[in-house]
């Protein structure tokens, strides 16, 4: 059985040495509710690094106290954490358990031993005092959710428990079915589809028929529950595994194909925080996410750069994305991290490369037993960025190189330097890696992004993959397609420009491409005040961004178009300063964007057009005009598409939505409202930044207020913040047994909205 254990944990931000002591006095303690993650508590600093967005580490305590029955306590019990970042010591009832480092990788402690009838207290220690350990947000603390875990007779060994497709087509399935126990007596009975099979104890594989099966796919992602018993003499154990059946093949010529079909990845990178609310994200806001990633034609995910929540692979699961699941950003050698801006020399050198020669075994072999039953998950990647020249793998073969992140980047840190560690050493370690990934898994190929791939091709790195991912390198594809024949090449990681696109699209032998990114993130922002990275198709709220849809342009067949008008100097460059919305001084000269998969767009204001533009392939989807600005209504005909922008009036109102999480556990169901600043006419004012107030009344607490503003300092948790674009968007955790919830929103001008849960 497993039971939630998110609720009544106590927190202490700082050391406490003898708070790992059962009778500990923790009564001061503050309550919270996990996932929890302590950094976006506190304001941003300037003095915290900029590759984690001026958000600060430390060291803190978890405490939580919880009462068991007799039999309870006579049960094999483990506790699950899916995430603790990082440097984790757990306790149980007094007894130290042992250590975790990584912060991205599940592990459970064998409880059994130390446990007892009435109360129990666990107890975490968290370490992240050197916040430059990263070059993005990682949060900090208990960021994933917990799980208590009662057996009565162990039967199976934890995470053992695999199925997996051998063949399969509309008339017939065959799966692969392998478990362990732990006792050597008794039998193993397996039942999925509407089948059973049966096997002895031990380490097994057994084969079973599925007819007609429904095959996993982005358009019709089925899925299956299988029923594991194990009978022996002490008892019985069952344990049910999620699945889906669908085949994957890899083809140097032809790309990617699913169920035998032929299709393009079309992915982007997220990172796995969500603006105010940090590390720990629900579930529902990753879905939101999703829902909309899917509207412009995404189809894949790529967890960059390490194991991501489960939460986020159930939902691909059921929504129907791919999924490369990423492991490593470093090895054996730490990558420069940046703490007063990007690239701003000199760095710090803090990172996983610490506990890499220790932990790497156990962390991915973490992350292939618990993520394997995913059929979302197509591809296995063990590292990011590896071969970065220079940061810090060198090679006599390149005398002087810059890598393709390395603008303003000192000319004594572009030459080779025998002192740093040499590159030969990457292709050892990649033999390994995907040696322990082979012996989990044999059904999915393994790669790894790299970013040097002229260096990796001559190392050896390449050779050793079972894909290669490029990461900005599409002028490599044709002459490698050419030069090394059978080399499976995916595009691991690319920029928006069109053309990267079209590298993909017109070469079958490309089997698709992940952008980075899908999400705007915290960290790895340019410097102070910005707090963000800007590279993503949305927002930190997951509003879209005018990228977004030019990417929908680019990806999607059903004819639409959207507006979008600013100074638009960036837009090209991936970082546009372009806003849904017509405002402007009069006479004053806007770009205006019109991004449609049709042939052809016309422009018009106040009912007279402004020409007629048809478009072609160097175009990028993007209709543009210089338009004096004049205020009324921009309007835009494309084929039988129409989008229209208005000059909002002055603000006048603030319309306030929520939406509930029906899926979400009592106590631990986070709101999102959206709150917008209107006009008389109730049109949106995009350029309404006021700032607004928001109260929650009765049994639920504000997580926070995000407007995806990169400069905006505010600290997370206050209770105000301006509209950014006139929208902002407030976090709410509904505590148990809460009722007649209503928050409330105004703002200094007298507008006011309310909203009732």
């Amino acid at each position: 059985m497993r039971e939630r254990f998110n609720l009544g944990w106590l927190f202490h931000y700082g050391d406490e040495p003898g708070a790992d002591f059962m009778g500990w006095d923790d009564s001061a303690w503050e309550r919270v509710t996990l996932p929890h993650d302590w950094a976006v508590s506190f304001p941003f600093d300037r003095k915290h690094a900029s590759g984690t967005g001026y958000l600060p580490g430390g060291t803190a305590w978890y405490r939580k106290h919880f009462i068991l029955t007799a039999e309870e306590a006579a049960q094999q019990t483990d506790i699950l954490f899916e995430g603790i970042y990082k440097h984790a010591k757990i306790f149980v009832n007094s007894h130290y358990l042992g250590q975790h480092a990584y912060g991205y990788t599940s592990f459970s402690v064998d409880v059994t031993p130390y446990i007892r009838e009435g109360e129990n207290v666990v107890c975490v220690r968290v370490e992240h005092e050197d916040v430059a350990d990263s070059r993005w947000y990682t949060g900090s603390g208990i960021d994933r959710q917990v799980w208590l875990r009662r057996r009565p007779v162990a039967g199976f060994r934890r995470d053992s428990l695999f199925i997996s497709t051998k063949e399969a087509d509309a008339s017939r399935a065959v799966l692969q079915i392998s478990y362990e126990t732990e006792a050597l007596e008794g039998t193993v009975s397996v039942t999925a589809a509407g089948q059973t099979v049966s096997g002895p104890c031990g380490k097994q594989t057994l084969e079973m028929e599925v007819p007609s099966p429904a095959l996993w796919s982005p358009e019709t992602p089925s899925l299956y529950c299988a029923e594991f018993v194990y009978s022996g003499e002490a008892g019985e154990e069952k344990e049910c595994v999620t699945f889906g059946i669908r085949t994957i093949c890899f083809d140097g010529d032809q790309g990617f194909f699913l169920n035998g079909k032929n299709m393009k990845i079309k992915g982007v990178c997220v990172h796995h925080d969500a603006g105010c609310l940090g590390a720990a994200v629900p579930r529902n806001v990753w879905k939101k996410r999703l829902e909309t990633l899917r509207e412009c034609g995404c189809n894949a995910i790529r967890t960059a750069h390490n194991p991501p929540d489960p939460n986020l692979l159930d939902l691909c699961d059921e929504m129907g994305f791919l999924v490369m699941d990423e492991a490593f950003d470093e090895w054996e050698g730490t990558k420069n991290k940046w703490w007063q801006g990007h690239n701003v020399y000199p760095p710090k050198h803090f990172g996983y490369a610490e506990d890499f020669p220790e932990w790497h075994r156990r962390d991915l072999e973490s992350m292939v037993l618990r993520d394997r039953n995913h059929p979302s998950i197509i591809m296995w990647s063990i590292g990011n960025e590896i071969d970065y020249p220079n940061d810090p793998y060198v090679t006599p073969l390149f005398e002087e190189v810059l890598g393709n992140n390395d603008a303003g980047k000192p000319s004594q840190e572009r030459k080779y330097d025998k002192r740093k560690p040499d590159a030969s050493r990457l292709p050892v370690v990649a033999r390994e890696l995907v040696g322990i990934v082979h012996s989990l898994d044999t059904t999915r190929p393994v790669t790894s992004a790299m970013s040097f791939p002229e260096l990796s091709n001559q190392t050896g790195l390449a050779d050793e993959l079972d894909l290669s991912g490029y990461n900005y390198r599409e002028y490599f594809y044709e002459q490698d397609h050419e030069k090394y024949p059978g080399r499976v090449i995916l595009g691991s990681e690319n920029s928006h420009q069109a053309s990267c696109w079209y590298a993909v699209a017109d070469h079958d032998y490309i089997a698709g491409q992940f952008l980075w990114t899908g999400i705007d993130f915290l960290g790895e922002c340019k410097g102070w005040p910005v707090r963000i990275s800007q590279a993503g198709l949305l927002k930190l709220t997951g509003a879209p961004k005018p990228l977004y849809y030019q990417r929908k342009a680019l990806w999607t067949d059903e004819p639409f178009v959207r507006l979008a008008a600013g100074s638009g100097e960036e837009m090209r460059r991936g970082l546009p300063e372009l806003h849904f919305a017509w405002e402007g001084a009069a006479g004053e000269t806007l770009k205006v964007y019109a991004f449609t998969n049709q042939p052809e767009a016309e422009l018009f204001l106040n009912g007279k057009s402004l020409g007629k533009q048809v478009l072609k392939r160097e175009d990028d989807c993007c209709a543009v005009w210089d338009v004096p600005f004049e205020a009324g209504e921009l309007v835009v005909k494309a084929g039988e598409a129409e989008d229209c922008l208005v000059t909002a009036g002055e603000s006048a109102a603030l319309m306030m939505i929520a939406k509930r999480d029906p899926e979400a556990a009592e106590g631990e169901e986070v709101v999102m409202v959206q709150i917008s600043v209107l006009d008389g006419e109730g049109n949106r004012c995009a350029a309404g930044h006021e700032e607004v107030h928001v109260q929650v009344a009765g049994q639920a607490e504000l997580l926070g207020l995000e407007n995806g503003k990169p400069d905006d300092l505010t600290p997370y948790r206050a209770s105000y913040r301006s509209a950014y674009d006139g929208e902002l968007t407030a976090y709410v955790r509904v505590l148990k047994g809460a009722e007649n919830v209503r928050i409330f929103a105004w703002t200094e001008s007298g507008l006011a909205g309310e909203v009732e849960l």
